[in-house]
């Protein structure tokens, strides 16, 4: 019987064949027209970004016709709050203002990449001001955009090629808000693609630089944001953190940033990769060149004008009395958190800012978050993950995919049995990478993801009742720093301890460079090791060897809504360290 069906079957062999041939070729032509497809669509909106930075130009020039000869320098130098009162008084004028950094912004993202897109409405906007007799906070204060914030008209990119040439059809509440107070949202910056990342690099407008070093990253996601505001090219940016999207870029690049509570600033038409989770917080918040920058524009946002656009962000306006106070703070510090060693310049940054303070009259008292480990793997990466990465994963179909990505989606992109396995693998190894790939598996249904809530709002309040038994206002860390080399952000996961931990706890917190990488600290880094001794403690080595000169951050952190008294910290650390910061701050 069988061998009647193989003569039935041999003649119909090479046409089967044949057909499988076909089908492979057609197969692998597919793919190849597709990825034609989107190399063609990358270059056009390469193009169309060359294009938008010309019109920039051509509009700078305009204005320089319209306006008498001034000092652009002049200008440029000038902190937020003295800017914001010399155009409120009329001794500068917006075109004055908005041309000085069209044409800085200009010369920063030639040399570092960091504009991917022009606002050209801005150019109507400033007309319209000037029609106007109510001058908001902001009144003519040139403000730069994460490229995930919706401005209609343009696209909201996340990095990723799908979302080219697909302009959004109304402004974010928070663009509504800054119009508002008269600020002049001008560009877009670079963000990392997906923005799941603290490097700076996509395939559409490519990897964006340290305006410090040419050989390190900007960080990410808000890479873009930090890299324009540290070279000079925009006085106050905005941008998005969800496991330290503000800080890391603040640290890497020497500037102020501060991520609020979750909810404190309005999210509503800002975008993400990850829509839907919930376990870890993300956060809408000012990035500047100093901290009285953050606070100005805090101001300026927690008005009515946001709060009758989004009624679920709590109306509180900004507490002018809390930020201004001086008396004497309790504060709480850490060195390390047990989980990622910190090298040698940030802990030198910790140790000589705690002496400041308290000889400035604060009390500073050990602090030790609980169950660090614990909360940063079985909590926070696994909350990210919840899904089995497969929202994020989804994201890159049809996508190709930046270098800068490839180990991290491949990680994530396997199936939960092979993470298991190659958790139990690595086990003897490397325990702590173990688990964290054994975390990334998410949870496996929904009893289990209430679950995971539930446990995550115990560890929040186990957090909040060590804070309130040693009666803290604030509490002093590290932060990640100096910056890292490119290319190093995807090999060196754990990192993110430092800053995860306060999403997912949701409380306030910001980061302030204080210092410089010493001779002395580069000497030191050659026998740092870790806690662990682990692939990851050695590539945190090499990401910020060659650091000399690079600024080193610390994070200020305050419990849930208290912004205020994070920034009014903030300003403290900033006033006590500014002989030590180094010229270019």
């Amino acid at each position: 019987m069988l061998a009647e069906r193989l003569d039935q079957l041999q003649p119909r062999l090479p046409l089967l064949g044949a057909l499988i041939g076909v089908g492979a070729a057609g197969l692998l032509s597919a793919r190849w027209l597709g990825r034609r497809r989107v190399r063609r669509r990358l270059q056009e909106a390469r193009e169309r970004r060359e294009a938008a930075l010309q019109s920039m130009q051509r509009a700078a020039v305009h204005l320089g016709q319209r306006t008498p000869a001034f000092s652009a320098e002049s200008i440029l130098s000038l902190p937020l709050q003295d800017l914001a009162e010399k155009l409120q008084e009329g001794s500068l004028s917006p075109e004055e203002v908005l041309r000085s950094y069209m044409e800085k912004a200009l010369e920063v993202t030639r040399e570092l990449n960091c504009v991917t897109d022009y606002l050209q409405e801005c150019e109507v906007q400033l007309r319209q001001l000037q029609a106007q007799d109510r001058k908001g906070l902001l009144y003519g204060v040139p403000v730069s955009l994460k490229d995930n914030f919706n401005y209609k008209g343009h696209d909201s990119t996340l990095g990723l090629q799908k979302r080219l040439f697909s302009p959004v059809s109304e402004d974010c509440v928070v663009v509504q808000v800054l119009k508002a107070q008269g600020a002049i949202p001008f560009v877009k910056t670079n963000v990392p693609q997906s923005l799941l990342s603290y490097d700076c690099s996509n395939l559409i407008f490519g990897q964006t630089l340290n305006p410090r070093s040419h050989e390190k990253t900007s960080g990410g996601s808000s890479g873009g944001e930090a890299a324009l505001i540290a070279g000079g090219g925009s006085v106050l940016g905005l941008g998005t953190d969800i496991a330290g999207s503000l800080r890391f870029p603040g640290a890497f690049c020497g500037i102020c940033s501060l991520k609020p509570t979750g909810n404190r600033l309005s999210r509503r038409g800002i975008q993400s990769s990850i829509m839907g989770q919930k376990t870890v917080s993300v956060a809408v918040g000012p990035m500047a060149r100093d901290v009285d920058s953050l606070a100005l524009c805090m101001k300026a946002l927690l008005c009515d004008h946001m709060f009758c656009l989004d009624p679920t962000v709590p109306p509180i306006p900004f507490r002018d009395e809390v930020y201004a106070n001086t008396s004497p703070l309790r504060i709480g510090y850490y060195e390390n958190d047990g989980f990622m060693m910190p090298v040698p310049s940030m802990r030198r940054a910790i140790e000589e800012t705690k002496h400041l303070l308290e000889a400035a009259g604060h009390t500073l008292v050990p602090f030790t978050p609980p169950r660090l480990d614990y909360a940063v793997l079985e909590l926070a990466i696994r909350g990210l993950s919840a899904d089995n990465a497969s929202t994020f994963v989804n994201v890159f179909k049809g996508d190709l995919v930046d270098p800068t990505l490839q180990s991290q989606l491949q990680l994530f992109k396997m199936p939960r049995w092979l993470k298991s396995l190659l958790s139990t693998l690595l086990w003897p190894l490397y325990p702590r990478m173990a688990k964290s790939l054994k975390m990334l598996r998410g949870v496996s249904s929904v009893q289990e993801l209430w679950q995971h809530h539930v446990e995550a709002m115990e560890y929040c309040q186990e957090f909040i009742a060590n804070w309130k038994e040693l009666e803290l206002d604030v509490v002093l860390c590290p932060f990640i720093s100096p910056a890292f080399k490119i290319g190093y952000p995807g090999k060196v996961f754990g990192v993110v301890c430092y800053s995860v931990l306060y999403n997912l706890l949701d409380f306030p917190a910001g980061v302030v460079p204080v210092t410089t990488v010493t001779e002395k600290d580069e000497r030191e880094l050659k026998n740092h090791q870790g806690f662990y001794k682990d692939l990851w403690d050695k590539q945190f080595v090499k990401a910020v060897e060659g650091g000399v000169g690079l600024p080193v951050a610390v994070q200020c952190v305050a419990l849930p809504w208290q912004e205020e008294l994070c920034l009014r910290f903030m300003k403290e650390v900033e006033r006590l360290t500014q002989r030590t910061r180094g010229k270019e701050f």
